[in-house]
């Protein structure tokens, strides 16, 4: 056996005794599948909880720490226009607007430590986790542009409580067993939820998980909101008609 080949053989099966006999898996679950929205929703708390465990089928029986958990809940994805107001000869008027496309309408970022302590920027980048990343402008707007709006936009939804970074949101309740909690304000958007676990080991994503929730409306205030997207005019001459219906009315009785 000649010797170049005899290295390589040798370098193989030193990296085969290197290399874990398994990897690790995330098992994890959300406590509520579906969050009702009534006249008296008030917002509502949802629990993330998971494990860690050894991939199936691997060799090991148990994992090893130490790990970092970082999730991200992201509600249902729109465009939406930013616009800039300027006061022109005493009037503010909408000057300029940037369109940004697939932006959430909720994104909260909960973690075990600040995300700088659990990995690098360039893979909280590729990952888009951080709340400046979300913001993606639609094609033609300029960079330029996108870099002005998007930041504003980000703080406009923060300021809401729609945009939500919470660096101890995730607990730890023993080396591998971890909960969260998202809390959802009273105008959380309805649609399709998606909370996004990662697990990270010395700084790298080692395994990852997708959980989904739903919140919608019910009752009344789902009659409204179908009536007013699938019959839009008659939905507003309706609101017109009990308008002057209830200024008339308003009229009677304050008149007697």
């Amino acid at each position: 056996m000649s010797g170049p080949l005899k290295a390589g053989l040798l370098a193989l099966l030193l990296a085969g005794f290197a290399s874990p006999a398994g990897a690790e898996r995330l098992v994890s679950q959300v406590s509520q599948e579906e969050v009702s929205i009534t006249s008296s929703f008030a917002g509502a708390t949802l629990t993330l909880f998971g494990a860690i465990e050894p991939e199936a089928g691997a060799e090991q029986k148990f994992v090893e720490g130490p790990y970092h958990i970082i999730i991200t809940v992201t509600g249902p994805l729109q465009n939406r226009v930013a616009r800039r107001k300027t006061n022109e000869f005493g009037i503010w008027l909408n000057t300029a607007q940037v369109e940004f496309v697939e932006f959430p309408s909720f994104y909260q970022v909960l973690s075990d430590a600040r995300l700088s302590d659990i990995t690098n920027p360039i893979t909280l980048a590729e990952q888009r986790i951080p709340l400046a990343k979300q913001p993606q402008a639609a094609p033609g707007v300029s960079w330029w542009d996108a870099d002005a709006f998007g930041p504003q936009l980000v703080r406009l939804m923060e300021e809401k409580g729609l945009f939500k970074l919470n660096e101890n949101g995730v607990v730890f309740r023993s080396d591998t067993f971890y909960f969260a909690q998202v809390a959802l304000p009273s105008d959380a958007p309805p649609g399709p939820y998606l909370a996004h676990t990662y697990l990270f080991k010395n700084g790298n994503i080692i395994a990852e998980k997708s959980d989904g929730f739903s919140v919608r409306t019910i009752g009344f205030e789902r009659f409204l909101g179908l009536a007013a997207h699938q019959q839009p005019l008659l939905y507003g001459l309706v609101c017109v008609v009990l308008a002057l219906f209830t200024g008339w009315l308003g009229g009677v009785v304050f008149r007697r």
